[in-house]
């Protein structure tokens, strides 16, 4: 018999001030608001007054019955140093969430009522005095973590804080808590997948505990059966399937997944497999080397975003708040995730999600920003911890690519101890990079492996933040260095995994975290909620280059995601429109952790930002690209489909009246995986008050889009009030909000009082071009009230 031990528990801290029940999963920061005992974290300044709560020690315990004591205890995402002990007997002492944790029980406890205790060290402490043991100093990022050393402790590194997160160290228990029956089971299962002549042919490994040699294991998978027997704890079965149906990411095909069973005596398991081949190819060229993923033998550009953890506090890390971020990823046609290396391995459901979604997974390893231990007991950690991580993840279908770690060979560049003594910290960084790549080897020998992100490439600790030649890269150079957007068209990256411009979030979720009184850039809260150092100054500099400054508050922050949607549109579709060149875009980030000015596309939340509109278009698998050139602006096609694409380009000038007169038109097949150049517009043909407008058509299909481009900066035209009319009608899934414009309206946005998702937004309004755009409320709720906000309305006087 299996004793669930999730449920409530019994908190209190080392001094017995504070006591409150606690759900678990959950973290003890979550139980302490949801008692009363602390204020909301995330609003106001709130944060700073609550850290104390990481520098203490705190108990959890309940109560449990059981009638066999021959049990295992059975626990996984345990954060992080910690002894548990049944009947006040210590059975288990850890120091990472990233590892599963079994100890067999039968000595502690009796037929009948017992009590669990979990003593959670505080995580701090314990950081500065591991920190101090070290043979040689070993530096983190202060400036990201005003909370020091949480590299010494493999717990997620952004709860430390992070340039974009609070900053609050939590604790808790967000995976399982279980007793269950001692006796022969399945630890583990791997899937290596060897595919020939349209045949898969499985090599399923699975990796045993408590069972004699000999015993026999079933293996059943698409009507076939395999037999064979355990031999030191391990079982393998070759399974061929003939002509089967093959799992695709998104927008390339289906995501068919076949059930695998596994059994041996009483203990079952079951994994959900999508029969693919992921290749990642690195090969060299005259520029240098190429970085793409070839997905069952296909070249596929990658279109996606970063991944940090779906919350700062566990308890509210739920598979429905993930699946909906997720789904929302798909929904901008995105087909890959990046989950950084600063935040935590993520449940087996997130990965069931993405299986499910067609969303692939770059999966880097925990570490991101700082140096790290290379001592014997913390690379002996790491090696286990790897082996889990990689046994546990690496069936499933999404899983592309493994990657060593986020920015550790950037880090060495980073602080004085190792620019001083290069050497020390080189052969402290390699012992650690071995120890993760002998590990994932041995685990799953067949894995996509790069060593780190950014990478030129397998040995190489070259600049790939400025390198753009060969593998992937990280470009920060228009954020970090205030370089203006056309520096995006300025490089050439093989692909781009990281690259960013900061928002606001949207005013719905400031208004959950501040009072209008601190409705200003400059006041305290907004401030306490901007954790890169300068990020609200290069928001509103970036405004003063491109834009009109904007009327109000809530104006600011619409203008401010209009700005990041611009930022990371000129890059993507640039970057697209170079492929084969290039073969990939993960912008930073998809979701926050907390309500903060960030990189994300989504709010705190899983609202859309603008930018995430922008992106569900600037995405889209048939796309026509505006990319300025010396003497004109070039319309490049791009195709991501698979098959011919026949298009109907139309190209036209636009007053700021909204007239329009013809340009050009250009019809042409664009072939499969695919970008070419459809026609050039001369910067003659322009005058000094036009953009242009240009839309294509699928002729097959009949699908239609458009986009506009302004050959210069938006302030330097002299927009006229579009007089943006406004009706709203209900229907069975929501409203219909008809926008209408007497003159050219640019990125106009629909904002509603009640959470809900917006078909489009940021739009582009004419005379004669009525827009719908279909809003679906969450919940059910009165009427609701919509805003309309505009680039004239928002920057020029009322």
């Amino acid at each position: 018999m299996t004793y669930d031990l999730a449920g409530f528990w019994q908190l209190a801290d080392e001094t017995g001030q504070f006591s409150a029940p606690m759900a678990v999963p959950g973290d003890g920061i979550s139980a302490l608001h949801a008692a009363g005992l602390i204020p909301d974290p995330y609003f106001g300044r709130n944060e700073y007054d609550l850290r104390w709560i990481a520098d203490r020690d705190w108990l959890l315990s309940r109560e449990f019955e059981i009638t066999d004591r021959d049990q295992v205890l059975h626990i996984t995402m345990l954060d992080t140093v910690a002894d548990v002990s049944i009947n006040g007997q210590v059975l288990l002492r850890t120091d990472s969430m990233f590892r599963t944790h079994r100890v067999d029980v039968a000595d502690a406890v009796q037929i009948g009522t017992n009590v669990i205790t979990i003593h959670f060290h505080s995580a701090p402490r314990e950081a500065v005095a591991r920190a101090a043991r070290q043979p040689f100093p070993v530096p983190y990022q202060k400036s990201n973590c005003p909370i020091p050393h949480g590299n010494m402790l493999r717990k997620p590194q952004c709860d430390f804080g992070w340039d974009w997160n609070i900053a609050l160290a939590p604790f808790g228990l967000y995976g399982d808590i279980r007793l269950e029956p001692a006796g022969a089971r399945i630890d583990s299962l791997s899937v290596d997948q060897t595919h020939r002549d349209g045949d898969v042919t499985l090599a399923v490994i699975v990796r045993t505990s408590g069972a004699q040699d000999g015993a026999e294991v079933t293996f059943a998978i698409a009507d076939q059966v395999v037999r064979t027997t355990i031999a030191d704890n391990a079982a393998t079965a070759e399974i061929t399937l003939t002509m089967p149906a093959l799992w695709w990411p998104a927008g390339h095909g289906a995501q068919t997944l076949h059930d695998l069973h596994v059994r041996l005596a009483d203990h079952s398991m079951t994994r959900k497999i999508g029969l693919r081949q992921i290749d990642l190819v690195t090969t060299t060229d005259d520029t240098g080397a190429g970085f793409a993923f070839h997905v069952n033998g296909r070249p596929t550009f990658m279109k996606g975003a970063n991944w940090i953890p779906a919350d700062a506090l566990g308890s509210n890390i739920t598979p429905e708040v993930c699946r909906n971020l997720l789904q929302s990823a798909k929904d901008a046609h995105m087909n890959m995730i990046r989950i950084w290396g600063g935040g935590r391995y993520e449940p087996d459901w997130f990965y069931d999600i993405c299986d499910e979604l067609g969303l692939l997974v770059w999966q880097d390893f925990m570490f991101a920003c700082h140096l790290y231990p290379s001592t014997d007991t913390f690379l002996a950690s790491i090696d286990t911890e790897v082996r889990e991580q990689v046994a546990r993840l690496n069936h499933h279908a999404c899983i592309a690519l493994w990657c060593g770690d986020n920015e550790l060979l950037g880090a060495l560049t980073w602080f004085e101890e190792s620019r001083t003594n290069r050497d020390r910290y080189l052969v402290a960084y390699d012992r650690l990079n071995r120890t993760i790549e002998t590990a994932l080897k041995a685990t799953a020998p067949g894995a996509n492996w790069w060593p780190s992100s950014p990478s030129p490439g397998l040995m190489n600790f070259g600049d790939a933040w400025h390198d753009d030649r060969s593998g992937d890269m990280h470009f920060w150079s228009v954020w970090h260095e205030g370089c203006d957007f056309d520096h995006y068209r300025d490089v050439a990256p093989r692909f781009c995994s990281e690259f960013g411009f900061q928002s606001y979030p949207s005013i719905d979720v400031i208004r959950k975290f501040a009072d209008p009184l601190d409705f200003n850039i400059a006041s305290p809260v907004m401030e306490s909620h901007q954790k890169n150092a300068g990020g609200n100054a290069r928001i509103a500099e970036t405004m003063f280059r491109y834009f009109r400054f904007p009327n109000d508050f809530e104006n600011f922050v619409y203008l401010s995601q209009i700005q990041q949607g611009l930022a990371i549109k000129t890059a993507v579709t640039h970057w697209r429109s170079l492929k084969p060149h290039c073969m990939g875009t993960l912008y930073w980030q998809l979701n926050d952790t907390w309500p903060v000015c960030s990189w994300a596309s989504l709010d705190h939340g899983g609202g859309w930002k603008l930018m995430h509109h922008m992106a569900r278009r600037f995405y889209a698998p048939v796309l026509v690209s505006a990319v300025p050139v010396t003497d004109g602006i070039e319309l490049r096609a791009i195709n991501d489909l698979d098959h011919d694409v026949m298009l109907a380009v139309k190209v036209r000038a636009i007053s700021i009246d909204g007239s329009t007169r013809p340009l050009g038109r250009h019809s042409m097949t664009v072939g499969p995986d695919a970008a070419q150049m459809v026609l050039k517009v001369a910067l003659g043909d322009l005058r000094s008050f036009e953009m242009i407008e240009f839309s294509w058509t699928d002729t097959t299909t009949g699908d239609t889009a458009s986009d506009t481009f302004a050959p210069k900066p938006f302030k330097g035209y002299d927009l006229r009030a579009p007089m943006i009319s406004s009706r709203a009608t209900q229907n069975d899934t929501g409203w219909d909000v008809t926008l209408t414009a007497q003159a050219l309206a640019l990125f106009v946005a629909v904002e509603a009082d009640q959470p809900g998702r917006f078909s489009d937004n940021a739009v582009t309004l004419w005379p004669g071009h009525p827009v719908t755009i279909h809003f679906t409320p969450i919940a059910p709720s009165d009427d609701p009230v919509f805003t309309i906000r505009d680039l004239h309305s928002a920057t020029y006087p009322a």
